[in-house]
């Protein structure tokens, strides 16, 4: 029962991700994109900080071990601040399909990570899968046709291995220490780690000039932020983390779909490679194998 809450959790994050990709291409034209990751992690981190004593659970945040706060930090930096800033100048510097692809690789590092570290397995259907998935990603961006990678993606490779780091982080604090204070955790001392950055660049003056239009595009990424967070933490908590990442990788689809909508253009590869990477995610689950049985069983009743 847990583990199929952890994989809609995880499913919900994929939504999120995929909706939140498209729409923040948007903000972060009109807004620095330093100021723009650190003021959404300052969002969140209140948000979630009201909902940790809200379900009470300020009692188990004040019985963190020093340890533990450590790893939160660890979190926080390598999660939520420092990847945040490369994503963010990249995606300013190319499209938001484009980005998609490069950060939903995060799947094949994190599997490499989880058996190494996790000693997580590596099955043939993850392997399958993963195929699958990185195939669908290249239909989707249309990579045999010519991709151009560029200092946009470069950026971006680097937030996401750092986000694979950050994962498997995660999946180990996750033992002991609830999701909601995880979330905060990495949004917190993210936000802390991005305004010594803002300090050390001359950027915090930057604040004082910013206006409605600005501040409303950094609420509303903040929402999807927040429901990113708490979905993925709860879910990781009871699913492999190998997994969870092959889900996620869903998001790469509902972006393009989403940019294939607004342009009202019908792509053949947009919809062929999404169609291969949900299949590539049943493969992960095994769903055709239990669909197989389900009706195996409904045929002999």
């Amino acid at each position: 029962m847990n583990k199929n809450k952890g994989y809609l959790l995880v499913l919900g994050t994929a939504i999120i991700s995929g909706v939140s990709i498209f729409v923040n291409q948007f903000g972060v034209k009109i807004i620095n994109s330093d100021i723009f990751a650190g003021l959404k992690n300052f969002a969140v981190a209140g948000i979630l900080l009201c909902l940790i004593f809200w379900f009470k659970e300020w009692k188990l945040l004040a019985k963190l071990k020093i340890k533990e706060w450590g790893t939160l930090v660890l979190i926080g930096l390598v999660g939520g601040s420092i990847p945040f800033l490369l994503f963010f100048r990249g995606l300013s510097l190319t499209s938001g399909s484009t980005t998609s692809f490069v950060h939903k690789t995060m799947f094949l590092y994190v599997i490499i990570l989880a058996a190494l570290f996790l000693k997580e397995k590596i099955n043939k259907n993850l392997v399958i899968g993963a195929s699958l998935l990185l195939f669908g990603n290249m239909l989707l961006l249309k990579i045999f046709n010519g991709f151009q990678f560029g200092y946009g993606e470069f950026l971006v490779l680097i937030a996401t291995v750092l986000w694979a780091a950050e994962q498997i982080i995660s999946k180990k604090a996750l033992e002991n220490i609830s999701p909601k204070i995880v979330a905060w955790g990495r949004m917190f001392f993210g936000f802390l780690f991005i305004f010594i950055f803002w300090a050390a660049t001359g950027q915090v003056q930057l604040l004082g000039g910013l206006g409605a239009a600005e501040l409303s595009w950094v609420w509303i990424t903040a929402v999807f932020l927040l429901g990113y967070v708490l979905t993925w933490y709860s879910g990781l908590k009871y699913i492999k983390v190998s997994t969870a990442v092959c889900i996620l990788s869903l998001g790469a689809p509902i972006t393009s779909l989403l940019e294939m909508a607004q342009k009202g253009i019908f792509d053949w590869h947009i919809f062929s490679g999404s169609l291969l990477m949900f299949f590539g995610v049943a493969v992960v689950l095994n769903l055709i194998s239990k669909f197989k049985k389900t009706k195996a069983l409904n045929f002999e009743f």
